[in-house]
């Protein structure tokens, strides 16, 4: 069949439903082809945006993985982002596929220790099989806090006759998304205080992001860069911190400008100060 590699907002809409009342997110991947980094990263970019807007952190995933194809330069985003959206948001994923090859698969893998309990042959069945699972959500419990804003403060250094903010981060494990409400709400109230925009660096050595939380850290960290940010660093990233961000930036125009030092950090900062200053001429 042919595929489309069409990531625009208005076609991925019709390709993410919610289904308020069951608690289900349903995903079609029908006739979708990843060709790139940047064509996975827009697809889950949009599906985690739409969980944001529920306000629900929780959902059943029922998904139609009839006749798409992952290229393999787009493999390894493809399994990590859709590991972080099941560990960080679902209660549990099923997938579909009315193909008539993957029907005998089914039918020839029932009752024996092949058979996959989490495929089905049918939109019907897998919806029937999610309605009859009990949520996993709770009623409306506020995360507990795991950091205070009294001694988060002492993270944020200000140099006002440089213009650079350096945000320490480090040794921070961020599980939810109270966490980081309170890291961008003190960091945000902090730098209205100063009435300007600032360089700013992140210190990320040991920092852990929960899958959890990357969907609202993701949300608050593009409105905090458009809102209070000249230009940003990151520095001292562990590997799957890292190779997070950086999969995360490659479906967008900014550059992550991750570095491994400090010193490297502060060096391309005041390159982007050179751009900029030049830029405006």
């Amino acid at each position: 069949m042919p595929y489309t590699a069409d990531f625009s907002p208005d076609a991925l809409e019709a390709r993410i439903t919610v289904h308020e009342a069951a608690q289900i997110i349903e995903i079609d991947f029908t006739g979708l082809r990843f060709e790139t980094t940047t064509d996975v990263n827009a697809f889950y970019d949009f599906v985690e945006a739409r969980i944001g807007e529920t306000g629900e952190p929780l959902w059943f995933f029922m998904v139609n993985t009839q006749d798409y194809r992952v290229d393999s330069d787009a493999w390894f985003a493809f399994t990590r982002r859709g590991r972080d959206l099941n560990e960080g948001h679902g209660m549990k994923t099923v997938r579909y596929d009315a193909d008539p090859a993957t029907l005998k698969q089914i039918a020839l893998a029932k009752g024996t220790d092949r058979e996959n309990p989490n495929l089905f042959g049918s939109r019907e069945e897998a919806l029937t099989h999610l309605k009859s699972l009990p949520s996993k959500r709770r009623e409306r419990l506020a995360h507990a806090p795991n950091f205070t804003k009294e001694v988060f403060l002492r993270r944020l250094h200000f140099d006002h006759d440089a213009g650079i903010l350096e945000v320490d981060l480090s040794g921070m494990d961020i599980q939810h998304s109270r966490d980081v409400n309170d890291l961008h709400n003190w960091t945000e109230e902090a730098i209205r205080a100063t009435r300007h925009k600032w360089w700013l660096v992140f210190n990320y050595e040991g920092t852990r992001i929960q899958s959890a939380a990357w969907v609202q850290f993701s949300l608050r960290s593009e409105e905090f860069n458009k809102t209070y940010s000249m230009g940003s660093v990151r520095y001292a990233m562990g590997s799957e911190t890292e190779a997070d961000k950086r999969l995360r930036y490659e479906a967008k125009t900014t550059r992550p400008n991750i570095r491994n030092t400090r010193e490297e950090a502060i060096e391309r900062l005041e390159e982007m100060r050179a751009e900029y200053a030049a830029a405006k001429g």
